[in-house]
């Protein structure tokens, strides 16, 4: 479903969440790339499955709220009713390819000697090992839900989680839901070996159980025969907060995440071999109705468990590690403040070590000369490195002020335990702007150098999160710029008094001027295309679909300016129409790394502008949260940005094309290099960071 423009009678804009289903699509294709590691494939599935969980939970149930609200003014009924059978039609088409892509993986796991096997196939001694197990580890765990008429299940469905529906047929019929717990178990159960160590067998929790699902019910009910079929419910991940705040803000956000538990289910998946009969039974205990996506699928749900497949086999049968790099400019230094002091540092994660920035804040903590410690918290980790820091310079006796955001969408109960004991510990704890989510990922030390304050800031397009910085691409720049610092402090203020008029001339900061320098910046290359000069526009962004912004772009390609876009994931925008976009290029990258950074280079007549940012380019990242770029000022990080951007435009192994037809084919290499830009940049850092060691030696 697109816009066409009526003066250009083309389409000029993607409908966003067909476009992020032709992302969806690319990982997809991941998996089923034979030069990946089998093991690696298998775990693409997982992300698949993981990301349409969240596509349901999110886009479709804001599409379904749409229709629902047809009565309303501004409501667009008809286009929202067709979009939905579109995504419900894509959808369908994707999990065929996905059905077929797992069929071949099963037998690409076979050559290599690892079988997923069901129980029914396995030897005696298996069989025999298995009964025991569900015994001992499995049974203690299993609690049916046994179903009668009069009652609606749909509220005692947990939408994380894979569940059989269990049918028992004797003289009397009985229903029951019957969770597959793998948040207690492995939903991988490695079999022990029998004859030789070289094959390795593996079966599924949710088969284990099917197996011997009889032995759940037989001491309770007389039935002659047993069914069990898989089925997953979703729900809408969107919950409402009551106006009144006499319970404080944390009582109120948690009682507003049990909505979600509760919330309108958007989609019914179900193994398409479940009887008809035992289907609409289902569907009517469930309250799903004709508008809820219902798709049918094979033996399985919840494929997001494959993220974490585990590897039996031998090593190279999943990608080889990069170690991550030191930072020379850190590790010429014992102290990270004098390492910032010399210059401007930038990171690029994975490739960078996460450590340095850990360290940053852990010598933060109890560094005599640190006074005070600001922080945005979006996401971290379970067990955060960071945050122990930051109790710790509490205890230390440091003024530390944590802007956590309890409405970062899934972390929210995580989030709401971490400001609780942080506010135990004494830490100054601000919850943000009502109307406003802050999504920047800001760190400023206020340190006593020489008789005055002197701040240090970390402005980073990614979250303070350890085990993300290992898979997400993502840059850090820690800077001592006074002017860019104290924009840093002041971000910290606006978020505690933003009724008070705030001036940035440096950074980008979302909503108060953002778009505006964008719009800006992009002039100003139009202005340069005009004069007969070079226009160039680079960008990088995870998603693009603000449609000023896209309109923007539109003109400055009429206009004559060259750009070039990578956007990993929704992207509104349409290349290549014929004195329209024809200057416009975009490719997409899905590769063992997930594509994070926002980057932004304008040409500048041969004097490149570059900034990295935190905000999509999004209406609801520009206008609805608080975001931050900056500028990068030294020149050596300038180019260090730029050689990395171009190395990805350069990619002939995972670069796709995103043209109007939204084929996703590869980027074509021709006669040039088959060069694979995450591998390539890593090499590109390696010398790079070696080149800066020798540097300082000499």
């Amino acid at each position: 479903m697109q816009a066409v423009s009526p003066e250009h009678k083309t389409i000029t804009y993607f409908a966003k969440e067909l476009s992020w289903l032709s992302f969806n699509e690319r990982v997809l294709q991941e998996a089923k790339d034979p030069t990946n590691p089998i093991i690696e494939r298998i775990r693409f599935l997982g992300i698949f499955s993981n990301n349409l969980d969240e596509f349901f939970q999110v886009r479709v149930a804001d599409v379904k709220r749409r229709i629902l609200l047809n009565n309303l003014p501004d409501t667009n009924f008809d286009e929202d009713e067709v979009l939905l059978a579109d995504i419900q039609k894509k959808v369908l088409e994707l999990g065929k390819k996905f059905s077929v892509i797992y069929d071949q993986i099963l037998i690409d796991l076979n050559e290599h000697h690892i079988h997923i096997k069901q129980p029914d196939a396995l030897s005696d001694f298996h069989k025999n090992w298995l009964a025991n197990y569900f015994k001992d580890q499995v049974l203690p765990h299993l609690l049916p839900m046994m179903i009668n008429e009069s009652k609606d299940y749909s509220d005692n469905i947990n939408d994380t989680m894979t569940h059989l529906f269990v049918e028992l047929n004797g003289e009397k019929q009985h229903h029951a839901f019957l969770e597959v717990p793998t948040d207690r178990l492995n939903r991988f159960v490695q079999l022990p070996p029998e004859k030789t160590r070289r094959h390795k067998t593996i079966v599924l929790l949710d088969d284990v159980i099917r197996f011997f699902i009889a032995d759940v019910f037989k001491s309770f009910f007389k039935f002659e025969r047993i069914e069990a079929y898989s089925m997953k419910l979703t729900r809408d991940a969107e919950y409402n907060l009551d106006d009144e705040l006499e319970e404080g803000v944390l009582d109120t956000m948690s009682k507003g995440l049990k909505q979600r538990l509760y919330a309108e289910p958007v989609r019914l998946v179900y193994e398409e071999s479940m009887p008809e009969e035992m289907l609409k039974l289902m569907k009517k205990r469930l309250g799903v109705t004709g508008q809820d996506a219902m798709i049918p699928g094979g033996r399985y749900r919840n494929f997001r468990d494959f993220i974490s497949f585990p590897n039996v086999g031998r090593g190279y049968l999943e990608n080889k590690p990069l170690p991550p790099l030191k930072s020379a400019a850190f590790s010429k230094y014992s102290s990270v403040f004098r390492a910032i002091s010399v210059q401007d540092i930038l990171l690029y994660y994975p490739y960078h070590t996460f450590n340095h920035m850990l360290e940053y804040i852990r010598q933060a903590a109890f560094d005599p000369r640190v006074t005070q410690i600001k922080v945005n918290i979006y996401r971290v980790a379970k067990q955060s490195r960071l945050i122990a820091s930051l109790i710790n310079a509490a205890k230390n006796g440091k003024k530390v002020t944590v802007m956590v955001e309890l409405k970062a969408r899934f972390d929210e109960q995580n989030n709401i335990e971490w400001a609780k004991l942080m506010s135990e510990y004494g830490i100054k704890v601000m919850i943000g702007i009502p109307a406003l989510k802050v999504h920047s990922k800001l760190c400023v030390v206020h340190r006593r150098e020489k008789g005055k304050i002197v701040k240090y800031a970390h402005i980073g397009t990614g979250n303070f999160h350890e085990k993300t910085a290992r898979i997400y691409t993502d840059f850090s720049l820690f800077t001592k710029h006074p002017d860019i610092t104290e924009e840093c402090d002041s971000v910290f203020r606006f978020i505690e008094s933003s009724y008070l008029p705030f001036k940035f001339e440096h950074l980008m900061i979302s909503p108060i001027n953002a778009r505006s320098r964008i719009v800006e910046l992009i002039d100003e290359e139009i202005t340069h295309a005009e004069q007969g000069r070079t226009g160039k526009v680079t960008i990088k962004i995870n998603n693009l679909v603000d449609k000023q912004l896209v309109d923007k772009l539109y003109e400055a390609s009429r206009k004559g300016v060259k750009i070039r876009l990578i956007v990993r994931g929704m992207c509104a925008l349409v290349p290549g129409l014929a004195q329209f976009s024809d200057n416009i290029k975009i490719i997409s990258i899905v590769d063992r790394f997930l594509e994070h950074p926002r980057v932004m280079i304008f040409d500048n007549n041969g004097d490149p502008k570059v900034y990295i940012s935190s905000a999509d380019w999004m209406t609801r990242n520009l206008d609805h949260r608080v975001e931050v770029g900056t500028p990068i000022y030294a020149e050596h990080l300038k180019k260090l940005i730029i050689d990395i951007i171009e190395l990805q435009f350069k990619d002939r192994t995972k670069a796709r094309v995103i043209d109007a037809e939204q084929k996703n084919l590869y980027v074509r290499r021709g006669n040039r290099k088959k060069i694979r830009s995450q591998i390539a940049i890593y090499d590109h850092l390696k010398k790079w960071e070696l080149h800066q060691l020798n540097e300082a030696k000499e």
